[in-house]
């Protein structure tokens, strides 16, 4: 009488190590998504460049009495000019929010994405956290470099100030904390609607179109409704002087902040919910 022995395991499989899904090995995953598209060289270089150099622009051409540049101020002043081109960086970055989250669902792989995350969860806050980091530091370390090189050319003008200036520091760090979320709410709203073209579509009616839609509302309409929105309580967070109908520093970080996790909330619930 003969005994069965089980065959041995094969040598690839036996020896093979056991992975799990971790939040640290899907954000890993995910940085170096991110760093290898071609897109986000480009997109942050762009928003960079144009920051600085429309900052420089408008300080050299800058005479007393000149308007402000930028959301939220009533008269200009030197963080207001190094900022001018801040309106142009806040589309590059929300639009390469998009890219990173709603070009996954255009190419295709956001399958094996999912796949090898089944949870879903972790995909969406690894890049919010990798993503949001990433444009906080480039965009603050860009504005701080905007202020010193527009503040080199308004030396000796009536509205020069150092980076020691009272509210200064304030207003330039809000003005990367603004830049970052946008960013973070392009991948929202990419996870939200999983259409590149779609995803832009909302993100420039969020920030630039419906300021100008509440504008045609009635006065007291407009002036209840306006500092609330997206880009008018972002622009309160990096105004030197706010204006006086405009929310302080603090309440437009919190508007900002719970218009963001509004839609980080919207596109974890489809996320979970709806296929890929």
């Amino acid at each position: 009488m003969t005994t069965m022995t089980p065959a041995p395991a094969p040598a690839d499989t036996a020896d093979r190590p056991a992975y799990r899904v971790t939040g640290p090995r899907v954000l890993r995953a995910e940085w170096a998504k991110l760093w290898s598209l071609r897109s986000t060289w480009i997109t942050l270089g762009l928003s960079l460049v144009l920051l600085i150099a429309l900052g420089a622009i408008f300080a050299s051409t800058y005479s007393p009495g000149a308007d402000a540049h930028g959301p939220g101020r009533d008269a200009a002043d030197a963080v207001a000019v190094a900022l001018g081109g801040l309106d142009f960086a806040q589309l590059a970055i929300g639009v390469l929010g998009v890219l990173i989250m709603a070009g996954e669902y255009s190419t295709g792989t956001i399958r094996s994405t999912l796949a090898a995350v089944p949870t879903r969860l972790p995909v969406l806050w690894s890049k919010v956290v990798g993503y949001g980091g990433t444009a906080f530091l480039t965009a603050g370390v860009t504005v701080f470099v905007s202020f010193f090189v527009s503040g080199r050319m308004l030396d000796g003008t009536d509205i020069a100030l150092g980076v020691s200036s009272p509210g200064v520091v304030r207003a330039l760090l809000g003005a990367g904390a603004y830049l970052a979320l946008v960013g973070v709410l392009g991948v929202a709203l990419g996870a939200l609607i999983r259409s590149v073209a779609g995803g832009i579509g909302l993100l420039v009616t969020t920030l630039m179109l419906l300021p100008l839609l509440t504008s045609l509302l009635p006065a007291t309409l407009r002036d209840d409704i306006t500092p609330y929105l997206p880009s008018s309580a972002g622009g309160s967070m990096f105004a030197l002087h706010p204006a006086s109908d405009a929310l302080g520093p603090g309440a437009g970080l919190a508007v900002l902040v719970g218009w963001v996790v509004l839609a980080l909330a919207g596109a974890a619930w489809r996320l979970t919910r709806s296929d890929a």
